[in-house]
């Protein structure tokens, strides 16, 4: 008798689940959606750094006599080496660098036919810089400094001078960090060499004030320490 009562029950439970399940089989079920991938913030621009970089001039070269104005341009290569300190979303560095410069304007002498040339041959800057890192990976930054460069100036018809001369440079760039230490950058400069007095090599006799001025634009690969 006991053993009859517990069949029925079984089978009463079951036909009360039966329809239960087959609901909860048709309910339908939220589609999952992985959560979009972030790229993990910078961590600290602080530190020592090494790189390259490489770009192209271009700018003005006005002699005194003969009265001619020269467009000096041509391309940029070379390293640079630098510190940053970061605080907070504040990034404060010194760089330096050095490059081989193939810059050089020509123009007829007037007068005569004679050709007038200007040149700089190398160029050096010990720049401080301010930057902002509140762009995740990316650091746009003011700079400015001092400048010193090699600038040639000659006369084919008498020949040529050369000076090595300070002046002063500002300008404004962005750096992205990628990885773990490399970041890549790109750079705009304006440098003012001042002038020179290239004397007899311009004119044959008469002192001669040649200026040097230019805009630089270029890239760079640091690696961080």
């Amino acid at each position: 008798m006991m053993t009859n009562t517990i069949r029925i029950g079984f089978a009463a439970a079951a036909l009360l689940i039966a329809p239960l399940a087959a609901q909860a089989a048709d309910i339908p079920r939220g589609s999952y959606k992985a959560p979009a991938y972030v790229a993990p913030a910078y961590a600290s621009w602080t530190g020592f750094y090494l790189g390259l970089t490489a770009g192209y001039g271009w700018g003005k070269s006005n002699w005194d006599l003969p009265a001619v104005a020269l467009s000096p341009k041509g391309a940029l290569a070379g390293g640079t080496v630098g510190y940053n300190f970061q605080t907070g979303t504040w990034v404060w560095g010194l760089e330096a660098d050095m490059s081989w410069s193939g810059m050089k304007g020509s123009a007829t002498c007037a007068p005569g036919a004679s050709s007038c040339e200007s040149k700089l041959n190398w160029l050096a800057t010990g720049r401080g810089r301010l930057g902002y890192a509140g762009f995740n990976n990316w650091l746009p930054y003011l700079t400015g400094g001092a400048a010193y460069g090699g600038v040639k100036a000659g006369n084919s018809a008498f020949g040529e001078a050369s000076a090595s001369r300070f002046g002063w440079t500002a300008g404004v760039g962005v750096e992205y960090a990628m990885w773990s230490n490399w970041s890549v950058k790109a750079e705009y400069l304006y440098v003012d060499l001042g002038k020179f007095n290239c004397g007899a090599s311009c004119t044959g006799g008469a002192a001669s004030d040649v200026t040097f001025k230019t805009n630089i634009v270029r890239a760079g690969l640091n690696y961080r320490f």
